[in-house]
């Protein structure tokens, strides 16, 4: 079926001389070149093709068009005089017989021009986006978008797993992110929410003798815009499995997600499984972070105990961090910006010290260091011309610190960034428990569904000494790829006795449990299944897969980093009617 076309505009060859064709599209380009001789383009979802104006009756009827007008152009295929061999089409142009406006743009004036859309300014993007889509360059990431997302549905068919679509209107459920909530015009006072996951309702599919289930899931959560995470709404390749084990998780998403970044990705070369496995504390220790980017060569080392009593204030009673290079021949204007970036992003300072030709410590803090000098040297394995980079303070932040540096240090010194690659590791034996930042109390550190790891035994046995609590892992684990975390899941608590005792740790009784979670709670006391899952990322997969640096890029329609949706106006207000209807009154602060 060609529509109201005979070909499309990507579609004509030499071999079709002599053809009377009809093409149809937008009107992307006019180069006059005499009184009724112009040069022009036409522009379709698959391509361009030239067409040629010769007479002053085609001359009349394009003349007065804007760009972007949509046109049909019936007329004979020639070979071109002067072709271009970048273009599919570039050996052929077309001699209009017929010319006729299907759609006017009536704005002398675009916004950007269609080509360059990128190099606008983001906002005028969103708010013109049907015209930045128009864009080659930028529909072809929202083509590789279709395409991965129907090679994972076949892959995920493939391993036995039903597709299953889940409900957008829930109740409100404390998963770690605000909910989006939509007042109940039959129930006054009450409310759903958009699911910030399907969670509950994946875990109640395994309860209701589902064994494999996916699905691409629209999630819904009010937080704050990053480069990689797009406020409001997102999807996920959402899958669980009854009788599973983590391994069997892993796997199966090995399996899956593999052959999706050899088929799709920028980069030829992707890890192989089985993923390397590395545990929490050992990421943390190692890289600063539980996304670590394994790409860059560089690791972490402890130092507390080589510059404990150097007479340097920020390293007394501190964790010390040091990550250190060799070769390190950057002005001392370099080392400055370093230190700014890092602590642009930590909100900690960094300090320095080099070695120089004679193998002694100078620069930075070197003064500090001299009885430390050779302990530190054998430690970091330092030799002339290495630089070392160092952050102290509480120990999670220390290492946070000198994750940030690891990685600074990493893409900005040649030679420690193998950049054209998927490196993915799984991150595994996540604590169950952390003391919450804001409250200074013991919270669930992930995902308060997951099994902890010795099961109701080790909560028992912990329960009361908060050390204790917090040494205990929890059967979760993270996919990550080249320092973003593309996907997390867990072993899930299904046993109510140990959900209840997960749950009196961090002072919630039965019956909280029983008021959050009460379909979940309930399915579980009829006897549910050992389940496990994980969510990939569908936006963040995409991105990567492209090498885009803005999660927007690889989003058909995207909100802004406010969370505005500038093309449609959203938010925006409504009739005082429609907030009688559903029992909302406004208070204007």
């Amino acid at each position: 079926m060609k529509q109201s076309r005979t070909h499309t505009c990507g579609e004509l060859r030499l071999s079709d001389a002599g053809k009377q064709v009809t093409i149809v599209g937008w009107l992307e380009n006019v180069r006059e070149v005499g009184a009724n001789f112009a040069f022009c383009v036409l522009r379709d979802f698959y391509g361009t093709t030239q067409f040629v104006i010769e007479n002053e009756t085609m001359m009349s009827a394009i003349k007065p068009l804007n760009k972007e007008t949509t046109l049909s152009v019936t007329g004979i295929v020639r070979e071109r005089e002067s072709k271009n061999p970048k273009l599919p089409t570039g050996e052929i142009e077309v001699v209009p017989e017929k010319i006729e406006v299907l759609g006017k743009c009536r704005h002398n004036q675009l916004p950007f021009e269609i080509n360059k859309s990128r190099d606008a300014d983001e906002n005028t993007r969103l708010k013109y986006r049907f015209l930045d889509l128009r864009n080659p360059a930028v529909k072809k990431n929202i083509v590789l978008r279709c395409q991965v997302v129907a090679e994972l549905r076949r892959l995920m068919t493939e391993q036995g797993f039903l597709e299953i679509t889940t409900p957008i209107l829930t109740a409100s459920s404390p998963e770690g992110a605000r909910d989006y909530l939509v007042p109940a015009r039959n129930f006054p006072g009450k409310f759903y929410a958009l699911p910030q996951a399907p969670q509950q309702f994946k875990q109640l599919l395994m309860t209701a003798g589902f064994d494999k289930y996916f699905q691409i899931a629209p999630c819904f959560r009010d937080e704050d815009a990053r480069a990689d995470r797009t406020p409001g709404e997102f999807y996920q390749l959402d899958m669980e499995m009854a009788f599973a084990t983590q391994e069997d998780v892993l796997s199966t998403l090995e399996q899956v997600l593999v052959p999706v970044y050899e088929k799709f990705g920028k980069y030829s070369r992707v890890s192989q499984a089985p993923f390397r496995h590395i545990p929490f504390n050992e990421a943390m220790e190692r890289y600063g972070s539980d996304k670590p980017d394994l790409r860059i060569d560089l690791e972490i080392q402890d130092i507390t105990a080589e510059v404990q009593g150097c007479g340097f204030g920020p390293f007394e009673n501190a964790t010390v961090k040091a990550v250190a290079v060799d070769n390190f021949t950057q002005a001392r204007k370099w080392i400055d910006k370093l230190l700014a970036d890092v602590e642009v992003q930590t909100g900690n300072k960094a300090c320095w010290v080099k070695v120089d030709e004679n193998g002694n410590f100078t620069g930075g803090v070197s003064k500090f260091l001299t009885d430390c000098q050779a302990a530190l040297t054998e430690k970091l394995n330092l030799k002339p011309g290495s630089f070392v980079c160092m952050a102290a303070g509480k120990k999670a932040a220390a290492q946070k610190t000198a994750g940030v540096i690891r990685t600074l240090l990493g893409k900005r010194v040649p030679g420690h960034f193998d950049e054209e690659q998927y490196a993915l590791c799984w991150i595994v034996d996540f604590p169950m428990y952390e003391i919450g930042e804001e409250s200074g109390q013991l919270e669930f550190c992930h995902n308060p569904f997951s099994m902890p790891q010795g099961g109701l035994k080790a909560l028992e046995e912990a329960e009361g000494d908060t050390e204790k609590l917090l040494a205990i892992h929890a059967n979760q684990y993270d996919l990550v790829c080249n320092g973003y975390e593309c996907a997390s899941g867990a072993v899930r608590n299904h046993d109510p006795e140990i959900m209840v005792k997960a749950f009196q740790m961090v002072g919630l009784g039965e019956e909280d449990v029983k008021a959050k979670f009460p379909a979940m709670y309930n399915a579980f006391t009829y006897g549910a299944p050992p389940h496990a899952g994980a969510a990939p990322g569908v936006d963040r997969l995409i991105m990567l897969l492209t090498g885009e640096e803005s999660i927007r890029e690889v989003i058909t329609f995207p909100m802004n980093k406010n969370a505005q949706d500038l093309m449609m106006g959203a938010p925006t207000t409504v009739d005082q009617s429609q907030l009688d209807t559903v029992h909302i009154a406004i208070v204007e602060e």
